[in-house]
């Protein structure tokens, strides 16, 4: 019989295949973008409600509360729903315009923005090494961007990466509130269902007719790259610090770009690996210093 500390170890090993597995997943999405000839917007309004759908079977299945501490938190809710639709539709754009790589790489950047808006948010001190983060950051844009025309799709491409770093470090800030006194699982699926919700008469509006190829695509996107990732990454957290855990996630680009290779055939240039590298060294000490004790 395995003693009390073997258990544990191999749970703890569990929980780190869950990250892993979760983050893998969420590698994934980029892809979507290229495989479904849709508009953003109807592309994240089909993953956000698949997902809404899949986690809500979640909640009931495992018989989790399904609550909201205020009706202040259910209004920042909202909040978030209209932020996350900006956020991946952002996204999905930057994708379509430009690639994989440079989509995944320029919303990479999102730690350095969380290091300059998280002290005034929370009131907290501002690190001074954070401006030196940032500039690492320009420098690594600099390198991806091989030139400023405004009409060239890399430059517009990084344009809406940044933007979608932006959006998802506002609901990073967010969602550290909300985390106090609501479930990980509740936050998701009432974010994706008022995502949804907020996108729904711009899906109507479309007149798109979907296909079944595209339905198919859109129910793995919202269940699999979207729900189950949520759901083994927060299950993943049981024993897995949050600092590992973020660390971890650096990984995402890499396996977003090494799929992307693999099935669409996009192998980023030297320089963007190089500018990837730049902004992804900033984001990871952003990380470990944001997890260090103060």
């Amino acid at each position: 019989m395995p003693s009390f500390d073997e258990t544990e170890r191999s749970r703890r090993a569990e929980n780190l295949l869950e990250i892993h597995l979760a983050v893998f997943l969420f590698g994934f999405p980029g892809l979507f973008g290229k495989w479904l000839p849709l508009p953003p917007h109807l592309i994240v309004f089909g993953r956000a409600a698949f997902a809404a759908l899949a986690l809500a079977l979640v909640l009931v299945i495992g018989r989790r509360p399904l609550r909201v501490a205020s009706v202040r938190d259910m209004l920042l809710l909202v909040l978030c729903g209209l932020i996350l639709a900006v956020h991946w539709t952002m996204f999905f754009k930057s994708v379509q315009i430009s690639t994989v790589a440079v989509a995944l790489l320029s919303y990479s950047s999102f730690p350095v923005f969380t290091a300059f808006l998280e002290p005034a948010v929370f009131r907290e001190r501002w690190d001074p090494g954070s401006m030196v983060l940032a500039l690492l950051t320009v420098a690594g844009v600099f390198l991806i961007v091989p030139g400023y025309d405004l009409r060239s799709p890399v430059f517009l491409g990084v344009a809406w990466g940044l933007g979608a770093g932006l959006t998802f470090s506002v609901l990073s800030l967010l969602n550290r509130r909300l985390a106090r006194a609501n479930t990980s699982l509740s936050v998701a699926f009432f974010q994706d269902l008022y995502a949804a919700v907020f996108l729904l008469p711009f899906a109507l509006l479309a007149g798109a007719r979907l296909t079944g190829r595209d339905l198919g695509l859109l129910a793995v996107l919202g269940v699999f790259g979207t729900a189950a990732a949520h759901t083994l990454f927060i299950d993943g957290m049981k024993r897995v610090p949050a600092r590992t855990a973020s660390i971890i996630s650096s990984l995402e680009p890499v396996y977003g770009i090494a799929l992307a290779a693999l099935f669409l055939k996009e192998h980023p240039s030297l320089r963007t690996i190089s500018g990837g590298v730049l902004i992804m060294a900033a984001a990871l000490i952003v990380t470990m210093k944001a997890r260090r004790p103060s």
